[in-house]
């Protein structure tokens, strides 16, 4: 395992956490800004799909351009890690569904693991229940043989896996402070839509970052270990 590539859809939604995990496990690490730079030439070893502002269902010729090259990457057993925006593409492109939600999520929120989330070995380890931090008015119709790992009462689908090497996430585990200031400061009327503040959205996520941000290692060493 020698490659891992990131796709990502927006300047202020990166990696985080993730590069810094698969960079030390010895990946040479590459990420795409797909709408500007296109896709990379094969999936590699391990592929990100990062969030965005965008939907699974915008009609962009980039978009289903990615959503059949992830298709490609899961097919092929590629390691695939999917977060928000990713997690709903990987739904799509494996035959799920990406529906307006009830309502806009963003900054901690609390998600219930499922009965196979508490058996997994690494989502078991985000506690039950467990804050996490979000960031989408969108939600996933799981696709057939994907079994769900997360939930919360307005999103039913919080995370999944399909297969032993791809995991969809909704919520955000890779963030850093400079991550949640920089969404910040790219999608004030997402906070002023949900009544919040950025400083609010700041104060509460600083003591769970850390948290997620381990977990997020734990993710990416499972899955590079499979």
């Amino acid at each position: 395992m020698t490659q891992a590539f990131c796709l990502t859809h927006v300047p202020f939604e990166g990696p985080g956490v993730f590069e810094w995990a698969l960079t030390e496990l010895g990946l040479e690490f590459t990420t795409f800004l797909v709408p500007e730079r296109g896709l990379p030439s094969s999936p590699g070893d391990f592929l990100l799909v990062m969030g965005g502002p965008m939907s699974a269902n915008d009609a962009d010729p980039w978009i289903a351009d990615e959503i059949a090259f992830i298709r490609k990457a899961i097919e092929s057993r590629t390691r695939v890690i999917g977060v928000c925006l990713g997690a709903q593409l990987m739904a799509k492109a494996m035959g799920g569904n990406v529906y307006k939600g009830p309502q806009l999520e963003i900054g901690i929120t609390t998600i219930r693991l499922t009965a196979a989330g508490q058996a997994d070995p690494v989502f078991s380890q985000l506690g039950n229940p467990a804050e996490v931090f979000e960031w989408h008015s969108e939600g996933i119709e799981p696709p057939p043989g994907a079994i769900v790992m997360a939930e919360s009462d307005s999103y039913p689908v919080q995370a999944f896996r399909m297969g032993g090497r791809a995991a969809g996430i909704l919520f955000h585990a890779e963030m850093e402070r400079t991550d949640v200031d920089h969404l910040c400061a790219n999608c004030p009327q997402d906070i002023k839509t949900a009544g919040l503040t950025s400083t609010s959205i700041l104060q509460k996520s600083k003591f769970y970052l850390p948290i997620l941000q381990q977990w997020a290692r734990t993710l990416v060493e499972s899955l590079a270990a499979s």
